[in-house]
């Protein structure tokens, strides 16, 4: 009988952590329409603080100095790494410290983030092929 309880315990905490794990998974990834808006357009030009290539979704990070002198962060968010990867981006496509233009959807809540349509380099060329309003939707 202890056999039987023991392994009901177990199989209640596995089953615990499978629903918590679900659950974060979940709410890491979201919709794009929840957060962005598509009838809109945002440009940001900065430098480079932190490049995640990383999932649920690559992250740039940028130190953008406002017309008056203040700084401002301003965070973009792409595609997961294989999307990007697909796309013609590698981890070594940006680095900390360059100074990059963002063209992307602002987000709906005014908040300093931008889904990322178009990256430019420091060079002002193009990485990897633009995203587009049908891709973003089937995120």
């Amino acid at each position: 009988m202890k056999h039987r309880s023991s392994a009901r315990k177990w199989s209640g905490r596995a089953l615990g952590a499978a629903f918590a794990f679900v659950a974060m998974a979940a709410s890491a990834h979201h919709s794009f329409a929840a957060f962005f808006d598509n009838q809109k357009s945002v440009s940001v030009h900065g430098k480079v603080t932190q490049f995640h290539f990383s999932n649920p979704h690559g992250i740039i990070v940028l130190e953008v100095t406002n017309p008056d002198g203040t700084k401002t962060i301003w965070k973009g968010e792409t595609n997961s790494p294989s999307m990007m990867a697909r796309r013609g981006w590698t981890k070594e496509s940006i680095k900390v410290g360059d100074t990059v233009t963002i063209d992307g959807w602002p987000a709906r809540d005014n908040a300093p983030y931008v889904r990322i349509r178009e990256l430019k380099g420091p060079d002002g060329k193009i990485i990897g092929k633009p995203s587009d309003l049908a891709t973003e939707y089937k995120q």
